[in-house]
């Protein structure tokens, strides 16, 4: 099973002393969390796109890039791209590049948005927020597969013969759809892309059969590969529980006020904390256990964990990497058969 990370670059007060991290700051910590994370033996990092002031990142190729030369083994992916609302050509070059610095490490994911700031932001229209997704997302299988395009659709100007550089230095860009409503894993399925699940509230239960879903479809309609099923959720591991049930719990309030509309209410956190919850949080052997009991209950062959959430100081998402890379990792790769990096 992969292991990793995966981050937005919030820019949230520390609940503690108030005090807001410049953008430029917040950057150097990200990438010094890849460099961690690579130095670590972690298998994945992944860098989210948001179009707010609350956070850092809206150009992520141009973030992973500067990652790739910092880093020397970890694959580095988008968490998600908004395809939506981007020309498919300039990111398909965009990553491309970001591949050949790299040197064949870079993935992609695409998902609707659960946000939606950025279709008004790039001249579009929410009545098409399906109908650009799939467009998009074709036309960008269709630049990945070759170095010359003709094409033409309903949101941007046709192709004729166009010459598709630069190349990746991988033979393609790998891509995963990012999903959890039916509709959307339906066709993640029937496309035969793997299928990165984001666990934010809910329960273990209900995302199993969004899993469940998903391998239905990919078996009817007939795809030889095998189905992969990542889950993304929000991590914080500690040395003992009572630290994250006390200590973390002032900077996920901090993070998820705008979900809650003011602080988070104790019971919610207690809910997202328990077995069935989706906050994968705790002592090593608690993070151990939500990790490989999501991986049982919906067959997962990869996981990244959202460690660098609320304000903390980077000294305490650093001690929360090496807990997961050196306490947590090597369980659970012996547990699901693969024992090392």
């Amino acid at each position: 099973m992969e292991l990793g990370l995966y981050t937005f670059g919030d820019l949230v007060a520390d609940p503690r002393t108030g005090r807001v991290p410049s953008a430029s700051e917040r950057v150097r910590d990200m990438l010094a969390m890849a460099k961690l994370a690579d130095d670590a033996g972690l298998d994945v990092l992944g860098v989210g796109e948001h179009h707010a002031l609350r956070y850092v990142n809206s150009a992520t190729a141009t973030l992973i890039s500067a990652m790739a030369a910092v880093t020397k083994r970890i694959r580095l992916t988008s968490a998600s791209t908004s395809i939506s609302t981007a020309d498919p050509v300039r990111t398909f070059q965009e990553f491309a590049m970001a591949d050949l610095v790299s040197d064949g490490r870079i993935e992609l994911i695409f998902g609707r948005g659960a946000f939606t700031d950025n279709f008004p932001l790039f001249g579009f229209s929410l009545e098409d927020y399906d109908d650009l997704f799939v467009e998009k997302v074709g036309l960008f299988a269709d630049l990945n597969a070759s170095a010359r395009v003709t094409w033409s659709g309903q949101f941007r100007p046709p192709l004729r013969n166009a010459e598709i550089a630069p190349r990746p230095a991988q033979a393609k860009l790998p891509v995963w759809i990012g999903a959890g409503s039916p509709n959307s894993v339906i066709r993640a399925a029937r496309l035969g892309y793997p299928l990165a699940i984001p666990m934010v509230g809910g329960t273990l239960a209900g995302y199993a059969r969004t899993a469940e879903l998903y391998r239905q479809v990919w078996l009817e309609h007939g795809h030889r590969s095998e189905p992969r099923i990542a889950t993304f959720s929000h991590l914080h591991v500690t040395e003992t529980p009572a630290a994250t049930r006390e200590a973390f719990f002032p900077f996920y309030s901090a993070y998820l006020e705008p979900l809650f509309k003011g602080p988070m209410p104790r019971g919610a956190y207690e809910q997202m904390l328990s077995p069935e919850g989706a906050l994968v949080g705790g002592s090593p052997q608690e993070v151990v256990d939500k990790i490989l009991a999501q991986h049982e209950a919906l067959g997962t062959s990869r996981y990244l964990g959202q460690i660098d959430i609320g304000g903390q100081p980077f000294a305490d998402v650093a001690r929360g990497i090496e807990l997961f890379a050196t306490k947590v990792a090597p369980i659970v790769r012996k547990s699901t058969g693969r024992e090392s990096s």
